[in-house]
This record gives structure tokens, sequence and C-alpha cells, in this order.
């Protein structure tokens, strides 16, 4: 039949004729589609007793409709990831049932109810048992079994030309890498904040440590990503008295460098202690950066034993992981820079009732953490660094 956007009213028999349901009289259908990219349909029976979700990859961004075309192939790109991660971390991704690669379109297990991590850091919970640590073991796991460590080198090549995405890499070689230190259309921030927006645009040692990282990012095919790891892709809750954490939408996966994906969450995670902080709403956040970085370390080298190639050894191990780690802090700051004066913002801080203070402070320390991302070497250099850019950011505010 082709390529058809599914509506609420098609769900239905679109889940019979591919055989995911059997009775269209015992199927409810509601729209929970959140994000400029897809749609996303939750069906369920009258019962409650099961349920079923349906995400459909659209031709364009949604806030700009056909004006802004997008390829929906980056669904089979996160059908990929989702194969890969399905035989290393099973436990940390929704069950996929099914990949109907003519509409674009993934069956997958319903998490309604579990609960958005941005969603609940932002009503002031705290992150809760083990959750960063498990986000840390997810990036290890799926990084080593696609790296050169962990598949065998022509499996591997293949695996890097099937994965090659492009459009979205090249999304973020401008959203994230480039425009928040250029005049761009695609800029806006709060206009408390065109003095630092400014002083970016004019710094061309960030400039050229930014472009250091931009090349990493288009070079370093280290091992498959996520592509888009944050708190707003990461599902958290229990099930049966036990916590329970689901890493989604890998719609960006592409073969590139560890530490992006590290980044992005470390980013994520300093951008929610700012909003704590504000709030007088901190529970275990200072603690969140060190147990990501401590999950995936020790699962990397808990896996290294079984690599491909013993040529490697521990020493190089070592300097391999130096080297995620220093990438992960420069691109933290890359993603905390074009969070808030680039294109699109967070809602940890625009939701505050006033964004600026954190919002300085925050920008300050995504400056440092890419200018001084070497000389940064343990998560409590970061921890020591964020708190002073939040009390300059603070008096700054003040003045």
């Amino acid at each position: 039949m082709g390529y058809r956007i599914l509506e609420p009213a098609d769900v239905p028999a679109y889940l019979h004729a591919r055989g995911h349901w059997d009775d269209l009289d015992d199927i409810r259908v509601r729209e929970v589609s959140d994000g400029n990219m897809n749609r996303v349909f939750l069906a369920s029976n009258a019962a409650g007793t099961r349920g079923l979700a349906v995400k459909q990859a659209l031709p364009w961004v949604r806030i700009a409709g056909p004006s802004w075309p997008m390829s929906p192939e980056r669904a089979d790109a996160e059908a990929r990831a989702y194969e890969q991660v399905a035989g290393v971390a099973p436990d940390k991704i929704p069950a996929i049932h099914g990949y109907d690669a003519d509409n674009y379109a993934l069956v997958m297990e319903d998490m309604s109810d579990l609960e958005v991590l941005r969603t609940v850091l932002n009503e002031g919970a705290p992150y809760g048992p083990d959750t960063s640590r498990r986000i840390g073991e997810f990036v290890a796991q799926l990084t080593f079994a696609t790296s050169d460590f962990g598949m065998p080198s022509a499996e591997r090549k293949a695996l890097v030309a099937a994965s090659v995405s492009p459009e979205l890499c090249k999304i973020t070689e401008d959203v994230v890498l480039s425009e928040p230190y250029i005049e761009h259309e695609h800029n806006h921030w709060h206009p408390e904040l065109d003095d630092l927006a400014a002083e970016f645009r004019a710094d061309t040692r960030l400039r050229t440590e930014v472009a250091d990282l931009r090349h990493t990012f288009m070079t370093s095919a280290q091992a498959l990503l996520h592509g888009d790891l944050h708190t707003g892709s990461v599902m958290v809750g229990a099930r049966d008295g036990a916590p329970v954490i689901r890493v989604f939408d890998p719609e960006f996966s592409f073969v590139g460098p560890i530490g992006y994906d590290i980044g992005l969450y470390w980013a994520n995670v300093l951008v929610a202690t700012a909003r704590a902080r504000a709030l007088g709403t901190v529970t275990d956040h200072a603690a969140q950066l060190r147990l990501s970085w401590e999950g995936f370390e020790s699962e990397f080298r808990r896996l290294w034993p079984t690599r491909v190639d013993t040529f490697f050894d521990d020493a190089y191990l070592d300097r391999f992981l130096r080297r995620v780690w220093t990438d992960a802090v420069g691109f933290a700051g890359t993603e905390i820079v074009r969070r808030i004066i680039g294109f699109a913002h967070l809602t940890d801080l625009t939701t505050l009732p006033d964004p600026v203070p954190a919002s300085r402070a925050t920008l300050r320390l995504g400056r440092q953490l890419i200018l001084r991302r070497t000389e940064l070497h343990h998560p409590e250099d970061i921890e020591n660094l964020d708190a002073a850019d939040t009390a300059d950011g603070i008096r700054a505010s003040q003045v």
C-alpha cells in the first residue's frame, strides 16, 4: 500500500492487519504524541489489561509541517538500534513487537504506567535507585557490543555502513555543534541572556574548541550510539515492586563517539540540578554524574575480557576510557549551551518562575566544560566547577 500517515481511527485496523490485535471491538486508541518528529498512539482494551504503543515517523518536523521536510527513514535507524540493544541490554529498552518499514512504524511495549524522567525531576522527585548507574550501563553495553572491541571487523564495517544517517547527523552538527556560536535564525534565548549569547559568538577560543568537538562527532566512528540520550528519552517507574528504566527514541542512532551519548545525559543531569537548586528541591542530584560514569566504566571494564581483538591491552583500555571521559565532558558543555541559546530549549529551565539566574549559571558551566575538558578528570572536578559557576551566575543576576 505504501507509506501513509496514521490517524487514531486507523490504528485498530492497522494493528489487526499486522497480527497484533484480534478483537477490534475491544480496542481503545488515544494519541500521545510529544516532540517534533513523530506520532505516537496508545492502544488498550476496555479492561486496561493489555496495551501496545504505535510510533510512526513523520515526513516533516511537526512544529513546521511540510515546510520543514524530514525523511521518515530515521525510523529504520531506530529499529536497528533497538535490535542491537535487544541482544545486550533487553531490560533497558521497550519490548519491540514489530517494525513496519513501509510505513516507518514501530509497534512496541505500552509504557504508559511509567513516567518520563524529565517530568519526574521537574516535579521535584529524586532520580530513584540506580537510574543513572543503569543508564551508564546501557551506554557501555550498547557501545562495547558495537565497537571494534566487541564485534568482528567485517560485521562492524557492515554495521557502520548500514547505520549511516547523514540527515540526522547534519541536524546535530548544525543545531548542537555550530549554530549557537554564530548568528542563526534557529537561535533564541531569554532577553536577559543577550550579553552571554553575544560573548559566546565573539569567543574565538570557544568556537575553535567546539569545532574540535564537531570534527570528533563527524569522524570518530567508535560505536553505535543512541544519539539523543537525555532525560526526556528515559522512562522510569516500578513494576512488581522493582525499579524499571526504559531508554527509548534512538532515532538519531548512528556510529559515532561514545562520549557523545554520555555527554548528552550529563548535560541534562546538570540542567536538572540547576532547576532543583533554583526551587530548593535538590535531592540526589549531585550523585548522578558520578553514578552514570561509574556504571559505564565498570560495565565496560567487565566486558573487556570478552574483546575480540586482544592486541588492545589493559593499558590501552585505560587510555580509551580517558578519551571517552574527555569527549563526554566537552559534549556535555555543547548540549548545555544549545539548550539555552540554541534552537530547542529545556522545560527544566523555561518553566522556572525566573529562569535567568539558573540559565546564566548553567551557560557559564557549559562554556567551562568545553574549554577545560582536558583539565577535568573526575566527577568531583565538574561538581566543583558547577558550584563555582552557580555562585557567579547568581551574583551576576543580582547586579
